[in-house]
């Protein structure tokens, strides 16, 4: 029987040969050696484990066999002879037994893996394998047939458990007789199936290392350098060109400068012959500078191509599917909800997804982390979910997808969700930020305190429903691998964990800037736009410098501040135009100033030394195609430090706020309705965002600052009560004005929308823009 699926097959072929080659290597170990009990026990777990892949690929001969070696392999070890009696010291030496099994079993897998038939019988190698002896009688003798005797009951009862033609009759040539009878034949031909295959000896699976893949894909990271460096050597060889074309036409332009009434002089004579020759040898020179140009575009060109296919067939040599360690965590998640008296389901989806081993490896602990903090303080017990109108069962997602540029990790549940402003308490309670600080924050800042280190203390567990409990290590191993977290939690109803990792891990793609006359790189997918802004653009808000962009305040700190680099002399002025990258990770953004933009370029990037293992603002270094040492920067981290500065960098003259357009939220499911409201407010000066239903909106609102929220009230996914009660749970909205225009005109719908926190609700049968109008004058 040959395994239906083909990657299957493919890893069941390269498994079981492993564990036959260990198998056979072990068995003439023990031949020599036969106390030698940690090669016995190595051996068992070999035979436990091919016993293990065979049946769970239904390829049941091959486990039945397995499992009878593996019960040899116990007797020997319990110094138990196995059972035999032919009186044949060769015959009757277990290991010579269990190699025939082994060859049997190299039959059986090669038809599993191919669909050529292995010509094995099963019943005969088992019956070898338990002890069966020659029959004494008169066909002793007689080369065409033997006769085994069974000597062990329990050869018998393990045909009846693990074949499934107990009550087959006799073949023809006597092969397979009704296993209860104690005399069975087998043909000559038979007895050959037990030996190696005679099939052309290939090699078609090699084992590598990992730490030589790891070399490998080093060394083609630095062959990526090295071409960038040609690159630059074909840029010089350009400009040696155009020298060149610049020379040779100078040349020609003064061949006749010379007036024709000195060609008889001598001194014009050796001029003019000076001038023949370097003009021969100027247009030699051009020739082979073109030559070289020629050449050396064409080599670069395929430099390019060889060392990118390379470095993508080496990383492909690193995929494995995320199957590698989605499936060690339902036994865990089970175990643990059992343990915790709650009922839990966990769906593992993209387990096809492929991802480097390394990121894998780091990936495993955190995974695991975050599914215990889910359940150990997400979910809610049963009983208290039955209450709330939940299902008793709780739904864990374990979600992996490859986007163009990464590979994203969602976790989500439909428990708690985070608290907020319990968060904050402990954040103030432990020192992590003031109270003032937090009073200011934003909730996916907020949120992210979850991850900062001292907010996983155990007596910390109850206050915040044991969100954050270790998830500073999280933070930590994403961030090794140039990843970044977000969290989206709505109270009551659950939380989402989403991690977003680079796609490679040996090389990345940088933005080169540059800081008082100093290089230093920047990762692109951390970087949103870089843009010119006037030193006039930027005022004080908050205590820190700020620019409005796409109608959003956006913080901006100079780079050499953050890096805490000595002032340079600027001469600038309020007319000097400053370059600023935007700066967005996860939810948060920020403006970076810098002296120059530089250059992109793809770089290899070296890992701080064990002294230098964790340097705030640096991730690693990296040797530029200048050959210039580059520091490349830790968004991340430059996020945090600029968070922690309290002082504004800009002038100390109070500047006045530019005046902005006031944003208004408008949440409407009907399109005709949405463009007419829109129009109308947009008209009267306000900048809108829209939304297509409740749930649309709140997301909206979490990413954007707004100064008023228009919703319809009947919508799907989330109505405009729930929306109006969901924004009233947050704090920082308790006075941001809502105003609900619906077709619902009762006093009991408006009850109810007072009820839920809105401040006006408008008719929209009595609906004219005079009254949102000054509605949105009146509360804003």
């Amino acid at each position: 029987m040959m395994i239906d699926d083909e990657e299957l097959r493919d890893v069941f072929k390269v498994a079981s040969e492993e564990h036959l080659q260990n198998l056979d290597d072990g068995l003439l170990h023990l031949e020599n050696h036969p106390d030698d009990l940690a090669v016995l026990e190595a051996l068992m777990r070999e035979a436990h484990s091919l016993k293990g892949d065979a049946n769970m690929l239904g390829v049941k001969d091959v486990g039945t066999l397995a499992h009878q070696i593996e019960h040899v392999l116990t007797q020997l070890k319990q110094q138990e002879k196995p059972a035999s009696s032919s009186g044949n010291a060769a015959t009757d030496s277990p290991y010579e037994r269990l190699a025939h099994a082994i060859a049997a079993i190299r039959k059986l897998v090669h038809e599993a893996v191919t669909g050529e038939a292995a010509r094995v019988d099963t019943f005969y190698a088992l019956a070898e394998l338990m002890g069966a002896q020659q029959a004494k009688g008169e066909n002793t003798g007689d080369s065409k047939s033997h006769e085994l005797e069974v000597n062990s009951i329990e050869f018998t009862n393990t045909v009846k458990n693990n074949t499934s033609n107990q009550n087959q009759e006799p073949k023809e040539n006597g092969s397979i007789q009704n296993p209860k009878s104690k005399i069975f034949r087998v043909s000559e031909a038979e007895a050959q199936n037990s030996h190696t295959p005679t099939n052309s000896y290939r090699i078609e699976t090699i084992h590598v290392g990992t730490r030589h893949l790891d070399t490998l894909m080093t060394q083609a990271g630095e062959l990526t350098v090295t071409k960038i460096r040609i690159a630059l050597r074909l840029g010089e060889i350009e400009a040696i060109a155009n020298l060149w074309e610049e020379w040779n036409r100078d040349l020609f332009t003064n061949r006749f400068a010379f007036s024709r009434e000195q060609q008889g002089n001598a001194a014009f004579q050796r001029l003019e012959t000076f001038h023949h020759h370097s003009e021969k040898r100027l247009e030699e020179l051009g020739h082979l500078v073109k030559t070289l140009r020629s050449s050396l575009s064409e080599d670069t060109t395929r430099l390019e191509q060889l060392s990118s296919d390379l470095e993508e067939g080496i990383r492909t040599l690193r995929l494995l599917p995320f199957a590698t360690i989605f499936n060690l965590f339902p036994r865990m998640v089970r175990d643990l909800a059992q343990q915790q008296g709650k009922l839990v389901q966990l769906i593992l989806e993209g387990k096809d997804t492929l991802a480097d081993k390394r990121l894998l490896e780091e990936m495993k602990d955190p995974l695991m982390h975050i599914l215990r903090n889910a359940i150990d303080h997400g979910i809610e017990p049963p009983q208290e979910r039955e209450r709330l109108g939940k299902p008793t069962t709780a739904i864990i997602r374990l979600r992996a997808y490859q986007t163009p540029t990464n590979i994203v990790l969602e976790i989500s549940d439909d428990g708690r969700g985070l608290n907020l402003d319990k968060i904050k308490q402990i954040a103030v309670k432990r020192g992590i930020c003031s109270e003032k600080e937090s009073a200011t924050m934003t909730p996916s800042q907020i949120q992210a305190l979850i991850f900062t280190p001292g907010f996983s203390t155990a007596p910390l567990v109850t206050e915040v429903s044991g969100r954050g409990v270790g998830l500073d290590v999280v933070q930590t191993n994403v961030e090794k691998l140039k990843g970044t977290i977000e969290v989206e939690s709505f109270p009551g109803q659950g939380c989402t964990l989403r991690v977003n990792l680079g796609i490679t891990l040996a090389t990345a793609h940088v933005l080169i800037v540059q800081v008082n006359q100093m290089p230093y790189a920047i990762p692109v997918e951390f970087v949103q736009t870089a843009c010119l802004i006037k030193s006039e653009e930027i005022f004080p808000l908050e205590g820190r410098d700020t620019i409005i962009r796409d109608g959003q305040p956006i913080s901006v700190v100079q780079l050499a501040d953050l890096l805490e680099l000595p002032p340079m002399p600027s001469g600038l002025t309020q007319e000097t135009a400053l370059f600023c990258i935007i700066l967005q990770v996860g939810q948060s953004q920020m403006g970076v100033i810098v002296d120059a933009l530089v250059d992109e370029q793809d770089v290899v990037i070296k890992p701080q030394s064990q002294l230098l293992k964790r340097v705030r603002n640096v991730s690693g270094a990296t040797i530029l195609g200048t050959g210039d040492v580059c520091m490349v920067l830790n968004p991340q981290d430059l996020l945090k430090s600029a968070r922690s500065r309290s002082q504004s960098i800009s002038s100390t003259q109070t500047r006045q706020l530019a005046p902005t357009k006031q944003t208004v939220l408008l949440v409407e499911d009907s399109i005709a309705t949405r463009t007419q409201e829109k129009r109308i407010l947009e008209t009267a000066g306000y900048q809108v965002i829209t939304a297509v239903d409740g749930l649309d909106g709140f997301n909206k609102l979490r990413s954007h600052t707004v100064d008023a929220v228009v919703s319809d009230v009947q919508m799907p996914n989330l109505d405009g009560l729930g929306l109006t009660a969901k924004i009233r749970q947050y704090q920082e909205y308790s006075e941001l004005p809502i105003i609900l225009v619906t077709s619902l005109a009762s006093d009991e719908d408006k009850r109810r929308g007072a009820e839920a926190g809105a401040n006006a609700y408008i008719i929209k049968g009595s609906f004219n823009q005079e009254a949102l109008l000054s509605t949105l004058k009146r509360l804003v």
